[in-house]
Order: C-alpha cells, then sequence, then structure tokens
C-alpha cells in the first residue's frame, strides 16, 4: 500500500475508495472515510483485509466516542456515515474475511450504532475548538481545504468586533470547549504511540501502521512525540479544515485556549469538589442568586472593582497576577469590548488567580514568623514571634480554604455570613446548627479594620450563651486571619466585608454562577427555578437555606396559579414514596410554613397516606385544623412522622457518641443514654393498640428505615417485651430491605 503524504497512515484508504466506487458507481466522501478508517485502525482492528476490520465493539466506540469531537462534516458526510460503514463491511467480507452471517451482524450493528452517533455528533458538549472553528469558515463560504484560506477568514474574524463574533451553542462556555479539545488531542496522540508500539511488536502482514518516526534523530524520545503531534494536527486538519491545527497553537491561539489559559478553570474543578463533598452529585442544584447583574451592568462592575482596574492599567505590584490573568494580552481587548459573557469570564479568570495567590502567600508568612520566633532574643520578643507564627497557622488555614468560602456564599443562597462565625465553625466550635445559614445583618457603616464582635454578639451569632472575653480572644486571631482572606477576594469586586459580615457582591453572583457552570455544577438562575416542574422544585428546595428555599416556593407557587400549593405537596408525596431517606419530610413542611402554604393546601394533604400526619400536625401548630382533620390522617401516616422522629433521635444518638470519643480517653458507649426508648414510648402512648402495635406499623413504613431504629429499640428499651418484638421485627425488615434491593 502507498502513502501519498507524510502524515498519511498505512488503512488502504485509496484502494478502499477506489473499490467502493467501482462497485456502488459513486464516490464516498473522502473525509469521513479517511476519518473511519483511520479510527479504527487507531483502535487496533485488524487489517488482513488490506483495510481495517470493524467489529460491532469497534464500530460503537468509533462512532460514540471517538469521531463526534473529532469529524466536522457537511450534513451530506453525515448522511454518507452509514454508506461507508456498510461498504467496508462489504470491502471486507469480499477480501474472505467475514462470512455472511457475520457479515449481516455487522450490518446490523451499524444501524444500531448509527442513531446514538447522531445524538453524539449533536451533542455540544463533543464541541472541540477545531470543530468550531470549521464549522464556521463553512458557513462563511469558506474553502476548508485551502491553508491561506483559513487563515485568512481567522485574521478576518479576530478582527471583527467580539459582539458581532458568533457565539457557542447553549450551554457551552470557552472552557467547556478547551477542556474537551484537550482532552480530545490527548486521547488521539495516546492512540498513535499506542500504535507506534504495535508497529514496533508486532506489525500487521500489511505493514505498519504509521509512518517511519525520526529515530536517528539525537533525540529519538523527543522526535518521536514531535512526530506523533505532527501526524495528530494533520489527522484533525484533514478532518475539520486545512492548516487549522497550527494556526489555533499559533498566531490565533487567543482565540482557541488551553485550559491552562483560563484560570478559572482550576477554580471550577475546586467548586466541583466542594460541591461533590457536600451532595455527591454535580447535578444537585444550588440555590438560584436573590440578585443578578443585567448584562450591561457587568462591565461597570468590573472595571470600577480596585483589583481588575490595577492589573488593566499595568500596576506594578500586581505584574505577575495580570500576566496569569492576559494582561498585557487578550485580556486587553475583552477589557476593552468584551462581551458581558466574556467579562464575566474575565471577572472569573482574576478570582481565580487571587485565591490561587491567597493558598500561595501563607507559606512564606509561617517560615518568617517562625524564623522570627527562632532569632527572639527575649522573652517578649519569643511571645511576640509565637503568636506571629499562631497567626501565619490561622492565615494558612485560610488562605487553602478561599475556594471553600466562596463556595459557601454561593451555597447560602446571596445572604450575608458572619466572619466569626465561619472562624468559629472552622476552628470546631459548637455553633448552634440553626444558626450556621442564618443571614447576618450588613451595617451601612463599618470600620475598614477588623473588629471581633463582643461577647454578648458572639453568644447571639454562635448559639453559645454566656461566652466572655477569654472567648472572644481565643475567635480574634482566626475571625482576623479569615477577614483579611475576605478583604483579599473583595478587591477582586465579587465579595464585600462590611464590619462582621461578608458576602457575594452582584458581580461575584455572576462570576461565581459562571465558574460552577464551568465545574458542571447545576447553578440554576431565578428564571430557570420558576421554569421547573413541582417534582424539581420540592426536591432541590430542601437542600437549601431555610429563608431562600421558603422564597423560592413562594415566588415559584406566585407564578404557577392557584392549585401550585397542591402541586407541590402532590410532589412531595410521590418523592417520599420514591425515596424515602432522600426526602426531609420534616424539613420541608418547616419551609412550606415559612412560605406561607395555605391552610387548603394543607387540609386537602390531610389524608394522604405518606405526608398526611405532617399537614395535619402544621395545621396544628398554626391553629388552623378544624377538630374532624385529626380522623382523617391515615396510620400509616402517623408512622411514617414517628418513624422518621425516631430516626432523627438515633442520629442525635450518633453524634453523641463522635463526641463522646473525641473528649474522653476511655468512654463508655454502652452507659451513654438514647433518647429513642423515651421518644418511642411517647408515641406509643397515643397509637391505637400501643407499643405491639406501633413496632410492626413503623416497620410497615419503611423498612430498611425502620431498621436501624428497631435494633436501638431491641438493645435498649426497658421492657423486654418491646424490646424482644423491636428485635425480631428488625430483622425481619431487614431482609425484607435485602429482598427488595434496600429501596
Amino acid at each position: 500500500m502507498t502513502r501519498t503524504r507524510a502524515t498519511d497512515l498505512n488503512t488502504g484508504l485509496d484502494d478502499f475508495l477506489a473499490w467502493a466506487e467501482k462497485e456502488r458507481g459513486a464516490p464516498l466522501p473522502v473525509r469521513v472515510a479517511d476519518a473511519v478508517l483511520t479510527l479504527l485502525a487507531l483502535r487496533g482492528a485488524d487489517r488482513r483485509a488490506g483495510v481495517p476490520e470493524p467489529t460491532p465493539q469497534l464500530l460503537r466506540r468509533v462512532l460514540h466516542e471517538d469521531l463526534p469531537p473529532l469529524l466536522c462534516a457537511t450534513p451530506a458526510e453525515l448522511a454518507a456515515v452509514p454508506g461507508v460503514l456498510t461498504a467496508l463491511a462489504d470491502r471486507v467480507r469480499a477480501a474472505g474475511r467475514l462470512n455472511a452471517k457475520r457479515h449481516m451482524r455487522l450490518v446490523a450493528a451499524i444501524d444500531d450504532a448509527v442513531p446514538e452517533f447522531r445524538r453524539a455528533i449533536a451533542d455540544p458538549r463533543n464541541l472541540t475548538w477545531p470543530a468550531w472553528y470549521a464549522s464556521l469558515l463553512r458557513a462563511a463560504g469558506v474553502d476548508s481545504d485551502d491553508p491561506a484560506a483559513v487563515r485568512e477568514w481567522l485574521a478576518a474574524h479576530e478582527r471583527a468586533p467580539r459582539a458581532d463574533r458568533p457565539v457557542l451553542p447553549a450551554p457551552l462556555h470557552r472552557s467547556d470547549v478547551a477542556a474537551r479539545t484537550f482532552a480530545t488531542r490527548v486521547q488521539l496522540t495516546d492512540a498513535l504511540l499506542a500504535a507506534f508500539a504495535h508497529d514496533v511488536e508486532g506489525p500487521s502482514p500489511t505493514g505498519p501502521l504509521l509512518p517511519s518516526p525520526p529515530l536517528d534523530a539525537d533525540r529519538p524520545e523527543e522526535a518521536l512525540g514531535e512526530e506523533l503531534e505532527r501526524i495528530a494536527g494533520a489527522l484533525i486538519d484533514r478532518w475539520t479544515a486545512a492548516g487549522l491545527s497550527d494556526a489555533l497553537a499559533g498566531p490565533y491561539a487567543a482565540l482557541a485556549p488551553a485550559p491552562d489559559a483560563l484560570p478559572h478553570v482550576a477554580l471550577a474543578d475546586r467548586l466541583l469538589d466542594e460541591h461533590l463533598d457536600y451532595y455527591g452529585d454535580s447535578g444537585t442544584p444550588l440555590p438560584p442568586p436573590p440578585v443578578l447583574p443585567a448584562p450591561e451592568d457587568i462591565r461597570g462592575l468590573l472595571q470600577g472593582a480596585p483589583l481588575p482596574a490595577a492589573l488593566a492599567a499595568r500596576s506594578d505590584d500586581g505584574r505577575e497576577l495580570a500576566e496569569r490573568c492576559g494582561f498585557p494580552g487578550p485580556a486587553d481587548d475583552v477589557w476593552a469590548t468584551g462581551t458581558p459573557q466574556e467579562l464575566t469570564e474575565l471577572g472569573a479568570d482574576i478570582l481565580a488567580a487571587v485565591v490561587e495567590r491567597i493558598a500561595a502567600a501563607p507559606g512564606e508568612d509561617e517560615e518568617s514568623a517562625r524564623e522570627a520566633h527562632e532569632d527572639a532574643g527575649d522573652a517578649r520578643e519569643a511571645r511576640d514571634a509565637h503568636e506571629a507564627a499562631e497567626d501565619a497557622d490561622y492565615a494558612e488555614d485560610y488562605a487553602l480554604d478561599a475556594a471553600h468560602l466562596l463556595y459557601s456564599l454561593y451555597e447560602r443562597g446571596g445572604t450575608a455570613d458572619s466572619v466569626a462565625r465561619k472562624a468559629a465553625e472552622q476552628g470546631s466550635w459548637q455553633v448552634d446548627p440553626s444558626l450556621e445559614d442564618a443571614p447576618v445583618p450588613v451595617p451601612d457603616t463599618a470600620p475598614a479594620d477588623y473588629v471581633t464582635p463582643s461577647p454578648d454578639e458572639l453568644s447571639a451569632l454562635l448559639g453559645i450563651p454566656g461566652l466572655g472575653e477569654e472567648d472572644r480572644a481565643e475567635l480574634d486571631g482566626p475571625a482576623r486571619s479569615l477577614s483579611a482572606v475576605v478583604d483579599q477576594l473583595a478587591e477582586t469586586g465579587c465579595v464585600f466585608r462590611a464590619g462582621d459580615s461578608y458576602g457575594l457582591t452582584a458581580l461575584g453572583n455572576a462570576v461565581l454562577r459562571h465558574v460552577l457552570a464551568a465545574g458542571q455544577v447545576a447553578a440554576p438562575d431565578e428564571e430557570t427555578v420558576a421554569a421547573w416542574d413541582a417534582a424539581e422544585v420540592i426536591t432541590a428546595v430542601q437542600n437549601w437555606p431555610p429563608r431562600t428555599a421558603a422564597r423560592t416556593l413562594a415566588q415559584w407557587t406566585a407564578g404557577h396559579g392557584g392549585g401550585s400549593w397542591s402541586d407541590l405537596l402532590n410532589a412531595l408525596d410521590i418523592a417520599k414514596r420514591t425515596d424515602f431517606p432522600g426526602i426531609r419530610t420534616s424539613t420541608l413542611f418547616a419551609y412550606l410554613d415559612l412560605a406561607a402554604v395555605p391552610a387548603e393546601a394543607l387540609r386537602s394533604a390531610v389524608p394522604n397516606p405518606t405526608i398526611g400526619a405532617y399537614a395535619h400536625r402544621l395545621l396544628l401548630t398554626r391553629g388552623e385544623a378544624a377538630p374532624s382533620d385529626a380522623e382523617r390522617v391515615p396510620p400509616s401516616a402517623r408512622a411514617v412522622l414517628i418513624l422518621e422522629e425516631l430516626d432523627a433521635r438515633w442520629i442525635e444518638d450518633l453524634r453523641t457518641y463522635a463526641r463522646v470519643l473525641t473528649e474522653e480517653e476511655e468512654p463508655d458507649l454502652a452507659a451513654l443514654p438514647s433518647a429513642i426508648p423515651g421518644a418511642f414510648d411517647a408515641a406509643a402512648s397515643t397509637w391505637p393498640g400501643g407499643a405491639a402495635s406501633l413496632v410492626p406499623a413503623l416497620a410497615e413504613a419503611h423498612p430498611p428505615t425502620s431498621v436501624r431504629v428497631l435494633e436501638q429499640l431491641g438493645s435498649g428499651h426497658p421492657d423486654s417485651r418491646v424490646a424482644a418484638l423491636a428485635s425480631r421485627t428488625a430483622k425481619a425488615a431487614k431482609a425484607k430491605s435485602a429482598g427488595a434491593g434496600g429501596a
């Protein structure tokens, strides 16, 4: 087989195209045939038929994984993909490498794989920079096989006003395309390296797949790498547009940034890690910010912030940071004429670069503080140096956690937090859980220097009565260190601090939302949430701070008509039956109460077999229950409520055990009291049939959840009869759960 170009692979392309045209009477599209044969060969397809021989498995991998990000084809070329594959199957059969049965099976596999290929090729998440620009070239009528025409178009595109340039398809950001481009190039180069190794160790009888590399060079390993990169670029050009790889890697690199040219990509990864630590799923949505700036306001907000303005003005103090963010360079043009999305991305890059700088700085401060401690000549100097070293320790803790601070602010739903309270949480103080998400008032004026709140103010902030000056002094160092980090973040215009309160600005909401989206974290805006159905709303808000959740519920129902409260309650019922442990019913009813759910909607939910007892309890609490409502609550709904309350006691017991384990050297866990027996007895006192009837009712409500509650009753209830019944029922519930897959 002959090669016509130094970068051609030995795939039998020319012979195959000639054979197919002779057999079919019409030529096959060269671009598609080249890509299909090359990718099959790089996947390790046997080439003894003179062409790469497809198998159903190889076919699926090439069509669904390899081809979509690498090929930019016209609609006619894409429509020809099944024909190219069928012709390839026919060619392998003609070479005697497929019998009739295997040929028929392969053709059927082609038919099965094509619909998913069409979906994948249209999926914007598979878009790469070469494919994007190749599509724009073709749309503009440029000859994509003419390198000079390609470069001429790129030059004109770069000169065009940013607002006039085509935008990436939603929901893509430049970071998405950069990441996909990088991953695709690495995958292609790795496949070429594997093919080279196969050529060396056991080449096909038809000859090596790759051209001979320049192994006689002075540095053969470097020469091999360069040659493989050159081949990868040539292949991408053949499947997109001629000369595009070198152009986008060289003079037009600003049009196709790599991930390392976008500082906010690293911050996006960090925020994704934070989100997964909290929720375990990137698709679990964060609350929408209450305030997002209008697109036309982004420029003024960014250019009015101290640090971005200094970077754009070439301040000597921030030269390294400026270079990291693209000043001088592509950021200058964005600063002057960028679109709102580009300016938001620039703000994200600046914020991310500051987070990087904060994390890198404390180590130096700590080292210098410790050196001062060692060199101190008298007791006073030694004490001061020791305190400086402790402050450096605090600073490092918070510096490394700057990304967490940003995530936690966004996760609060736009409400301000307290520096002192955050420092206390970080220092493992026993902050009242009900206050952790409580918003903090923002004063109209406050001194620039941070001052730790008074003991009385700290007691109110932390929910810890009786704090004194010693407690305040203990918290002062961590709080001041945290405030210093907050103040550095505030220079970006994304964060504010007023006294002890701090939070995200409108610009910060927009920038953080952009970064979260780059990390594939669900970060909807209020418009998106308003378009959700009742099930999406009710499952999302349970993870949000109370006031944010209540505001969202009220806004959603206001926009969906009078029956929307009942829609929410019905959705809550379905969600609870579908995912019993995943739906925090008590929390959601508390949020519904905050949102002022009408009594009529609650009363209609009272007969519900899952949530009816919760609806009735809320009516009672608000003084809106009718005398007959209690009789309408199904026993199953009462059992659900009691089971969840007992399960909450089980979690309280677990926390108590964990605290005792950390506080005592030799704890006697067996002697620790459990809250479950007393709560069970209180519930059994009003249950028809008492404890003997309540135990099986709990198991019936949800067997998997009941197991740990019943096991605790079995080991800790003072009445041996109740304990024995609970133990037997727990065993049966465990067996039932195992049979049902633990659902």
